[in-house]
């Protein structure tokens, strides 16, 4: 099953606001390599939201080669749509202040708004939007898009997961997905670079994007 849908959220803090996605989102979709028949999956067609409480939008690097270093990022908006009956026609659009980044040291932090990584003041928002959803396994996906941060674009693909679909004892429906993309750094402007006395890097150029997403189903307008 797919769920890839159009709704807005907005995790806020008392940080940097990023910008209003009001309108559809935007780029193409290309045909995905199988159309599904379940008849399920038309009646899931519209509009969702992703819940906050139970979502996360994070990143995980090595540091220091020894370790992991895991972050999430707080405040961003996004505008989800999924289509049952063709799920090629699925499209996504998220836009996620820099400014709201967190890994639970409040030095590090700093560290990673400055002007060494994200350079939040400059640059306080990143933003992704699909391009093309493909179906590729039994409740396995393949979303491609375009990644822009510091004002640098360039193409990533996320591999995603269908997790499930129930209805709440609230009467909501709820979907869930996990979503995955590693990226090389550097290839956006992150070029900080400090060197371990072993030679190797304190950071990784590696990072890996994780989007564990819940969403709920959003009422049609009348």
């Amino acid at each position: 099953m797919n769920l890839f849908n159009r709704g807005t959220t907005f995790r806020r803090t008392d940080r940097t606001e990023p910008a209003d996605v009001s309108q559809p989102p935007t780029g193409s979709s290309a045909t995905a390599t199988a159309v599904l028949t379940d008849p399920g999956l038309a009646a899931l067609t519209g509009e969702w939201t992703i819940d906050p409480a139970h979502s996360r939008i994070g990143f995980s690097v090595r540091h220091a080669m020894v370790t992991t270093v895991r972050g999430a990022f707080l405040e961003y908006q996004s505008r989800l749509y999924f289509d049952g009956r063709d799920p090629s026609r699925s499209k996504a659009e998220i836009i996620i202040a820099t400014g709201s980044v967190d890994t639970g040291v409040e030095q590090r932090d700093g560290h990673l708004v400055g002007r060494d990584f994200l350079d939040a003041a400059t640059y306080p928002r990143m933003r992704f939007v699909s391009t093309a959803v493909e179906v590729v396994g039994p409740d396995v996906y393949r979303m491609a898009g375009d990644l822009t941060i510091k004002a640098i674009t360039r193409p990533v693909v996320l591999e995603l997961t269908y997790i499930g679909h129930v209805t709440d004892p609230f009467g909501y429906q709820r979907a869930g997905f996990d979503g995955t993309t590693t990226i090389n750094r550097s290839e956006w402007g992150l070029t900080y670079s400090s060197r371990l006395a072993e030679g190797g890097a304190m950071v990784s150029e590696k990072v890996r994007l994780q989007f564990d997403i819940a969403a709920i189903r959003t009422p049609p307008v009348g």
